[in-house]
Order: structure tokens, then sequence, then C-alpha cells
């Protein structure tokens, strides 16, 4: 991202999104939520579509900051692979609305061929890097031999997405989203980790 300018209007767009959906994503509500003018919001982003992209790569990249913790704080792949996925249930401003924004967006791309290439895009990157630390979990033998990372790896980003969904629709509690994708793990990775009940 360019400039702080650029971060002011995409922080915005993940909360008109986030509060109005994508169709309350109007350039004259963007302005008055970034507090700049509609021609700066052409002049960053070129058109609507222009700024949804980058909104989606915005939130990606938001995602990844606050689920990078995981690497530092888990001591082992197979813990770090489930701190990550469960920094996506965090009851906190920026997550609750990173989340219901990508739910907005994800439902909008099955109607708007536009966000179906990046959306699928932000996806796999997700999914890659799961796979890896699961192939990591592998080789340090913290994980079933046997799974296939890359299928372990979307059935665990696709139940997150649905858990988040859940919650933040108020049909499940935090903590109930948080032991599903806790015992899906467990079920999808063979064992559980040392020192974990």
């Amino acid at each position: 991202m360019s400039s702080d300018r650029q971060r002011q209007i995409l922080e915005a767009a993940v909360r008109v999104i986030a509060h109005s959906g994508v169709r309350g994503l109007r350039v004259e509500k963007l302005s008055a939520e970034a507090g700049v003018s509609t021609a700066l919001i052409y002049y960053h982003f070129g058109d609507r579509a222009g700024l949804m992209r980058k909104t989606l790569e915005f939130i990606s990249d938001r995602a990844g900051r606050y689920t990078h913790e995981a690497l530092d704080i888990g001591k082992d792949a197979r813990e770090q692979l489930e701190l990550l996925l469960l920094l996506e249930l965090q009851d906190t401003p920026t997550v609750r609305e990173n989340s219901v924004a990508w739910g907005e967006l994800r439902a909008s791309a099955v109607f708007n061929p536009d966000l179906r290439e990046p959306l699928g895009t932000s996806t796999r990157e997700w999914a890659d890097d799961l796979a890896g630390m699961i192939r990591q979990a592998q080789a340090a033998g913290l994980a079933d031999a046997d799974a296939v990372p890359v299928d372990v790896a979307e059935r665990l980003t696709a139940l997150v997405e649905g858990v988040s969904e859940r919650w933040l629709s108020g049909s499940m509690s935090l903590e109930r989203a948080r032991e599903l994708v806790e015992g899906a793990v467990v079920a999808e990775l063979g064992m559980r980790s040392p020192g974990k009940g």
C-alpha cells in the first residue's frame, strides 16, 4: 500500500462493508466515512471494482497481521496451525469487522465475477500457508503422515469461515466455535499436540 491516505480509505471501506454490505459501499458514503473527497478515492482506486479488489487484499493482509502472532507463540508447527485458526475467532473489533466484511465479499462474489479471482487467490494463499504448516507438523511427527495437507487445509479454512459466520450472526457462541475448530484439528491431524489435554 503506497500511502496512509489509501490505508485510511481501505479501513473505512471495510467498516462500510461490515455494516452495510457490499451493496452499501457507495463512493459517496465511503468518502464521508473516510473523511476524504470522492475524487481522491477514484484517484487511488480507479473505479469501484478496483476499490473492491484492494479492499479484499487489505482484509487478507490485516488478517495475516493479527494471526501472525501464532508463529511467535506456538511452540511447534501443529500448535501454530491451531492458534492461527483460533485467532480468526477473537471477539475484537478488528477481527469482527474483518470477518464480517470477508463474508460479505464472499457472498457478493456469487453475483460479481470481478471478485471471484481475488477472493480465490486470497483463499488459496490461506490454504497454502496452512498446508505448509501441516507438512511441517507431519515432518516433526506431530500430525498423521497419511493426511493430505492441501485437503486438510481446505477443510479447516472452510470450517473456520462457517463457524465464524455462525458466531458473528449469534447462531453459536464464540466458545463453541473455538471448540469445533480445536476438535477439527484433532480429527484432521490425528492426535493432540504434546502437553494438550
